[in-house]
């Protein structure tokens, strides 16, 4: 893509990766898709169908059925019925599909009881039998990828940083635009190398915690770090747990042991938890959720029976199937505990159960402590009030994000969440907030409501207006002067619509709480995908590049690439693992707190090192990251649930969710 930065017209290239569709057979296809080993069935059930009939929509097929010539159709559509039964108007008499292709081209059909692929309109469709025709190649799949071809896909992209520079070069110079006519006619140069833009490191910050540890104080290296001697700053308290097993292969013992070392890690570390499960572990079939209700009412028992009623479980361990069904569970496991019964759960694999590691189980402990309203650690400089232009004043850090329907998917929602950060000055507790909207809607349309009630008359809500208010009352009735507000998933042509919406959404809700109460706005776009790389200038070089030959975490670039007239920057922030590092891309849309550049990239870098669930400074920074991981998992939920009632509340690894409509 061609680009205004501050060197004047420049062309982006990248290596990209994508799915396409397999020419083969389109029978091959169906039986492949379907996961139909041997001859084809008799006939096709009809949630079978209505798959097929999904996946093969819009795609271009070829008829074989005429070696004299080739005809190039789109799928539109499956029949119901099944061929055989088939038949179409010629010449004032019903034919069959079978017998005319019999007749007139002297094919005798095979697999007469599989249903018809259907191309041009309803009102005059055209027949195609699966087993004459064939998809074309060169089409890309744009439907969501399963986890498996996920899989595939990231490892034959994946690219160390010095391989995908020469791929990238490679692509120049066989492009060869210098001699291109269209470039001559309208005296475009290009240049064949890649531009070398000046950068900086930014210094890692100081960590605090507890000072009942070994060490008080961490200094991240590479941005990473490890829990050893540490101990977390506020340690949360778990007096009743049990524990589910769906793993058909792990045995009682192994799950209990898992158990114990888990409870004695996050002991360890800060947290308070019962050395005993409340109920003994189950170990339960796949898929049988009713152990989990079985124990949750067999926890309140007991309870009850110890004095201690009104007390319930406060947190359900569950060892996740093998094989592929484990995430089908844990999707059903999550709706259950957080919509039904309220209750937190920390879900694992049964391989990581048979080996887990000191690592593994300090990171699940981690989670476990924020899930149950701890903190993992803050930043030094928050707690001594050094950090401009957020600890000088009350200020409170948003993040946004919208998440879409899979490709196909013609009705669903999008889901739209909304995070802020609850305690200053160490802004490391969020609370989230989600809601529905629009099929494909980009801009949040919750933000801010205003209801006129015959009775109240004018009623004010919103996810902002009510972050505001969960601000004011965990602050001791202290509104924030100060907002920064990280939104995450807009394009650049939706710049200026989101952010004459939103903003104007942001000033409302604040108004709405007190006449007069305008406190001054940040607003930053944060983009992840784009196809900016950056590159170090020595691959070898330790003081430009880490282990893996991507560039150091805390690397920004603020000049050349830039926009020339707007306030961006590009900030590497995580230390790569495998592939080429992908910097953020950082663009303030509106900033009445009057940032420079070096403030505000220095704050958005500190806070990606107070991420809850790792020791590492994390890609995109942390209110974005949250919110992003709030809205994946309202659509996980919203897919089977018919019916939400307004703000219903479940237990998230961030603090209470509330689910809105």
């Amino acid at each position: 893509s061609l680009r205004p930065t501050q060197m004047g017209l420049s062309l982006n290239i990248d290596i990209s990766a994508t799915a396409f569709y397999k020419a083969q057979p389109v029978m091959d296809f169906a039986l492949e898709y379907l996961n139909i080993r041997g001859d084809a069935p008799r006939r096709l059930f009809d949630q079978d169908r209505l798959k097929l009939k999904k996946a093969l929509k819009g795609v271009r097929v070829v008829a074989t059925h005429r070696p004299d010539i080739s005809i190039r159709y789109k799928i539109t559509g499956i029949t119901s019925a099944p061929l055989n039964e088939l038949t179409f108007d010629l010449d004032g008499t019903r034919v069959s599909v079978v017998q005319y292709f019999k007749r007139q081209y002297d094919y005798s059909l095979k697999y007469v009881q599989w249903p018809c692929l259907q191309a041009g309109s309803d009102s005059r469709p055209t027949y195609l039998p699966m087993e004459v025709c064939n998809i074309l190649g060169g089409q890309r799949y744009s439907r969501k990828l399963n986890e498996r071809q996920v899989t595939n896909i990231l490892r034959l992209a994946c690219e160390r940083p010095d391989k995908r520079e020469g791929s990238i070069v490679e692509v120049i110079n066989r492009n060869n635009y210098g001699i291109d006519d269209n470039a001559k006619e309208f005296g475009i140069k290009v240049m064949n190398q890649l531009a070398l833009v000046d950068a900086r490191v930014l210094p890692p910050p100081r960590l605090k915690y507890h000072q009942s540890g070994r060490e008080q104080i961490c200094n991240p290296s590479v941005g990473q770090w490890n829990m050893n001697n540490k101990r977390m700053i506020n340690g949360g308290s778990i007096r009743h747990w049990a524990c589910v097993s769906f793993g058909s292969r792990l045995q009682w013992n192994d799950v209990s042991v898992f158990c114990n070392y888990l409870v004695g890690t996050c002991n360890n570390m800060g947290m308070q938890v019962s050395e005993t499960p409340c109920v003994d572990i189950v170990q339960a079939r796949q898929g049988n959720l009713e152990a989990v209700k079985n124990i949750y009412r067999q926890s309140a028992q007991v309870l009850a029976q110890q004095g201690l009623e009104g007390q319930n479980l406060e947190l359900l361990f569950v060892v996740l199937p093998d094989g592929p069904n484990a995430s089908d569970c844990y999707g059903r496991v999550k709706r259950l505990c957080e919509i039904e019964l309220g209750l937190i759960t920390q879900c694992c694999l049964p391989k990581h159960v048979q080996r887990a590691g000191t690592q593994y189980l300090q990171n699940m402990a981690l989670k476990i402590n924020v899930k149950v309203g701890g903190r993992n650690t803050v930043l030094e400089n928050a707690l001594l009030r050094r950090i401009p232009l957020l600890t000088d004043k009350p200020t409170i850090i948003f993040g946004a994000d919208v998440t879409h329907p899979s490709p196909g998917e013609d009705v669903s929602p999008s889901i739209a969440a909304v995070v802020a950060s609850m305690d200053w000055p160490e802004v490391s507790k969020y609370t989230c907030l989600v809601s529905s909207q629009g099929h494909r809607e980009e801009i949040i349309a919750d933000l801010f409501t205003e209801v006129k009630d015959p009775q109240k008359g004018v009623i004010y809500g919103g996810m902002i207006r009510e972050l505001l208010l969960s601000f004011y009352k965990a602050n001791k009735s202290c509104k924030p002067g100060r907002i920064i507000f990280y939104r995450d998933g807009v394009s650049e042509g939706q710049f200026s619509q989101v952010l004459l919406y939103e903003m104007d959404a942001i000033y409302r809700a604040c108004s709405s709480l007190e006449n007069g109460y305008l406190p001054q706005v940040t607003f930053v776009v944060v983009q992840k995908r784009h196809h900016t790389r950056l590159f170090p200038e020595d691959h070898r070089s330790g003081a430009m590049a880490d282990r893996s030959g991507n560039i150091l975490p805390g690397t920004v670039v603020d000049t050349k690439i830039c926009h020339p007239s707007e306030f961006d920057f590009y900030l590497c922030s995580h230390a790569g693992i495998q592939g080429t590092s992908r910097p953020t891309h950082y663009h303030v849309l509106f900033d009445d707190n009057n940032f420079t550049a070096d403030a505000l990239q220095t704050l958005t870098y500190n806070l990606c090192y107070t991420y809850a669930r790792c020791t590492r400074s994390v890609s995109i920074v942390p209110p974005a990251y949250y919110a992003h991981l709030a809205a994946f998992r309202a659509r996980r939920t919203w897919m089977t649930i018919t019916l939400i009632r307004d703000h219903l509340l479940w237990a998230a690894p961030e603090g209470l969710i509330k689910l809105s409509r």
